[in-house]
C-alpha cells in the first residue's frame, strides 16, 4: 500500500476521502474527534503545495440533499484546526464543487458538500457508483484515502474512485491498519478484549474471530444480558436478543473448550425505567447482583464489583481492545462501568487499543487524556469488520 509519501503532489488537485462524520446537535459539533484525526494528513498535503479537495459522508441521508445533514459546520470547524480557510462547496460534483476546485491556490483547502447527498455514492449498482466515482476523478489527479472509519462500506469515493487516479494511503489510515495488525499478528500476551454496546448481534462476528486470538473476553454493556440470558439468569426488562442465545450458548461453550475466559458481570446498575438522556435527571439507580435482576428492572450499566473484576482482568495484559459502552454512559447515573474500563486501560501498562465509534465518544466525553491510550480507532465498524478477518473494499482498493 502506497503512502502519501510515494505520491508527488506539488501543484495537483488531491482528492482526500476523510472522514468528518461527527456527530451534532443541529449545527453544533458535540465531538471533533474525527475532524482532529483528519487535520495532519490535510496539513502534510497543503504544506507540500497540494490543492487539496476533500469529501466525506455525515449521517444518512437519502441520496439527495438534506440540511440537517450539511457539512457547513464542519468546514468551519476545520478551518480552524487547520489554522487555514476551508473553501465549501454546496454540492458534491455540480457547479460549487466545479467552481471551488477552479479557483484553489497551490496549498489550499476546500470541503465539497455531503458525499451521500448524492445517490450514486452508496449505490449497490456498480454502474450507477461508478458514474459518481467519474464524475469525482474529474475534480482531481490524485485520491488519498484516510477515512478509516468509511473503508468497510463499497461506496464510490472509497472504493470506486481509487481505481481512476494514481492512490495511496493517508497518514491515519496507515496508523489504523499498523495498529490493527497489532491485534492480529504476533500479538504480545495476555490478550484481553473489553466488548459492550447495546446489541451482541453487532459483536458476533468479531467474538467468532477473537476466541481463536484472545486469552480473555470481558463482556458488559447491553449485549451481557443475553449472555446472563444464555447462562440461565433472569435479566428483568434489560435488553435481551432472545434469538442470538443459541449462538451465544455455543461461543461460551467453544471458549470454555479453548481456554478463553470469557468475564461476565457480577453485578449490574438497573432501573425501572430508561433514563432521560436530554435533561440527565436523576434516575435513582439501585445495584443488583447479574445473576438475579428483578423482573420490574432493567440493567443500565455494570455495578461495582464488576468494575473491580474487570480492572483484576486487565491489569497484568500485554494488549488490550475495547469496544462499547458498558452502560448509558451519556447519563452520570449509568456512566461509572465505562469510566471504570476506560481508567483501568489507563493504568495498565499493556498496548492499549480503544476501537472508535462510541468508546472514543465516551474517552473524549468523560474527560480522559486520549494520550493516555495506546490508539483511539476512528473506524468503530471498520475496526471490527478488520479483526473478523474481512476484505475491507477501502483498503483492498489502495493495495495495488
Amino acid at each position: 500500500m502506497k503512502t502519501i509519501d510515494d505520491l508527488e503532489v506539488a501543484g495537483k488537485r488531491v482528492f482526500v476521502r476523510a472522514d468528518l462524520n461527527v456527530p451534532l446537535d443541529g449545527d453544533v459539533i458535540t465531538d471533533d474527534g474525527r475532524i482532529r484525526a483528519a487535520v495532519p494528513t490535510i496539513t502534510t498535503l497543503a504544506e507540500r503545495g497540494a490543492k487539496v479537495i476533500v469529501a466525506s459522508h455525515l449521517g444518512r441521508p437519502k441520496g439527495a440533499p438534506d440540511p440537517k445533514f450539511s457539512l457547513a459546520p464542519v468546514a468551519k470547524r476545520l478551518g480552524e484546526l487547520l489554522g487555514r480557510p476551508v473553501a465549501f462547496a454546496t454540492d458534491t460534483v455540480g457547479d460549487s464543487a466545479k467552481a471551488t476546485v477552479a479557483a484553489l491556490g497551490d496549498g489550499e483547502v476546500t470541503l465539497l458538500e455531503n458525499l451521500r447527498f448524492n445517490a450514486g455514492e452508496t449505490a449497490k449498482d456498480d454502474a450507477e457508483r461508478g458514474a459518481f466515482a467519474a464524475e469525482l476523478a474529474s475534480l482531481a489527479d490524485a485520491y488519498v484515502g484516510d477515512g478509516f472509519g468509511a473503508v468497510h462500506r463499497k461506496h464510490a469515493s472509497v472504493y470506486d474512485l481509487p481505481a481512476r487516479l494514481p492512490h495511496a494511503a493517508g497518514g491515519l489510515i496507515a496508523a489504523e491498519v499498523e495498529v490493527l495488525k497489532k491485534l492480529t499478528e504476533n500479538v504480545k500476551r495476555p490478550y484481553a478484549v473489553v466488548l459492550g454496546g447495546a446489541k451482541v448481534s453487532d459483536k458476533l462476528g468479531v467474538i467468532d474471530h477473537l476466541l481463536e486470538k484472545a486469552d480473555r473476553i470481558l463482556i458488559g454493556g447491553g449485549m451481557a444480558y443475553t449472555f446472563l440470558k444464555a447462562m440461565g439468569h433472569e435479566v428483568g426488562k434489560s435488553l435481551l436478543q432472545e434469538d442470538q442465545i443459541p449462538a451465544v450458548t455455543e461461543y461460551l461453550a467453544r471458549a470454555e473448550a479453548k481456554g478463553v475466559e470469557f468475564v461476565l458481570p457480577v453485578d449490574v446498575v438497573a432501573a425501572t425505567e430508561f433514563p432521560d438522556l436530554k435533561t440527565k435527571a436523576p434516575a435513582h439507580p439501585v445495584t443488583v447482583a447479574a445473576d438475579a435482576i428483578p423482573a420490574d428492572l432493567e440493567g443500565l450499566d455494570i455495578g461495582p464489583e464488576t468494575r473491580k473484576l474487570f480492572a483484576s482482568k486487565l491489569a497484568d495484559a500485554a494488549t488490550v481492545f475495547w469496544n462499547g459502552p458498558m452502560g448509558v454512559f451519556e447519563h452520570p447515573d449509568y456512566a461509572e462501568g465505562t469510566r471504570a474500563v476506560a481508567q483501568a486501560l489507563v493504568d495498565t501498562p499493556a498496548f492499549t487499543v480503544v476501537g472508535g465509534g462510541d468508546s472514543a465518544a465516551a474517552v473524549r466525553i468523560l474527560g480522559f487524556d486520549e494520550n493516555a491510550f495506546g490508539h483511539i480507532s476512528t473506524g468503530g465498524g471498520a475496526s471490527l469488520e478488520y479483526l473478523e478477518g474481512k476484505t475491507l473494499p477501502g483498503l483492498a482498493a489502495l493495495e495495488d
